[in-house]
């Protein structure tokens, strides 16, 4: 890979996770300048170049990817064009910045990192938890003894659903698979997993059972996972897409041999630490662009100057994870599609 000494992205597919928790960062990171922005729609891509000051915009990705001010690329569009967009660039020989999850499935994982190595061109994906505040707090606490040795983990994660009263064409691409790779589960289990590759390394045993109760869509709406980390921590996971708005919860809880640690997932900002002593709240501050800090990883490598935490290697274990625990729903609905 040739050392930059200045990063000129171009984004494919400038939706809504780009206006504030992305976008911005690539040209306020240091070192760092968006200089291309593409969408299908012509007008929206003009918009959003307007309003971010962006000297030029595309309406084909391919475009995009030819132009000579562009040397890096961001993928925001929806998991099922990441790899074809990302083995372009790659191909063309420009670095990869992809939006999570890194595909559709562990298959479209393999083939970008097979390119990856063919071209010397990296490849990052955009697990930013890895980055924070709070998830950084909570590894030094691990890593410092604060609760002993960890032994299990435990994700809980119920939401009300949104797609009550939706017709077919009006569903979000989230819980569309053959778009998605799955559904909800795909879009936001995925944060949770990459983190705890972060925290205990691989998986290396892993099992679930999906199902849809709820038959709002095609994609399964409650999933639950079992795992063991190669580190020897146990971990367990609910995920439930069809819970009343009472019922809603976001908890990621590792138990240690001397106490406990909790988190929400997706209300970024606080830790709770437990042990014989009692309990205390941590509260953190997280940087108003929340991918910033990610980026700016990417930018410091793509310089020359140490690595990125979130490489395409670890973002794939993900993808890996999530497939098997999902594989029966998805042998099933194949058969009936």
């Amino acid at each position: 890979m040739k050392i930059l000494d200045k990063v000129r992205w171009g984004i494919i597919g400038v939706g809504d996770v780009t206006e504030v928790k992305s976008g911005p960062a690539f040209y306020k990171t240091e070192h760092s300048e968006l200089v291309a922005v593409m969408r299908r729609n012509a007008d929206k891509a003009a918009d959003y170049a307007r309003r971010h000051n962006v000297p030029k915009w595309y309406s084909n990705a391919s475009d995009l990817i030819g132009d000579p001010d562009v040397n890096a690329v961001y993928i925001a569009t929806p998991p099922g064009s990441h790899a074809l967009y990302a083995i372009e660039a790659m191909k063309s020989g420009k670095p990869v910045y992809v939006e999570k999850p890194m595909a559709r499935n562990y298959r479209e994982c393999r083939e970008m990192l097979s390119i990856s190595n063919k071209t010397g061109m990296p490849l990052w994906v955009a697990y930013y938890r890895r980055t924070l505040p709070a998830y950084l707090k909570v590894r030094e606490l691990i890593e410092t003894g604060a609760i002993g040795k960890p032994l299990l983990v435990n994700i809980t994660l119920f939401q009300a659903p949104a797609e009550e009263g939706l017709k077919k064409d009006e569903l979000s691409w989230h819980v569309i698979p053959e778009i998605s790779g799955g559904g909800h589960f795909f879009d936001l289990a995925c944060h949770q997993l990459d983190y705890l590759d972060f925290l205990f390394g691989p998986v290396k045993k892993v099992s679930g059972i999906a199902a849809n109760r709820g038959g709002l869509y095609s994609a399964e709406d409650i999933v639950t996972g079992t795992w063991e980390h190669e580190s020897g921590v146990i971990g367990t996971g609910n995920w439930c897409f069809m819970v009343d708005k009472s019922s809603e919860e976001d908890k990621l809880e590792i138990t240690g041999e001397k106490g406990a640690v909790s988190m929400p997932c997706f209300s970024h900002g606080s830790v709770t630490v437990r042990d014989s002593n009692g309990s205390k709240e941590l509260t953190f501050t997280n940087p108003a662009h929340i991918s910033q800090n990610l980026v700016q990883q990417v930018v410091n490598e793509l310089k020359g100057i140490g690595r990125c935490v979130s490489a395409g290697e670890s973002a794939a274990r993900t993808n890996r994870v999530m497939d098997e625990i999902v594989k029966n729903y998805y042998v099933k609905y194949e058969t009936n599609m």
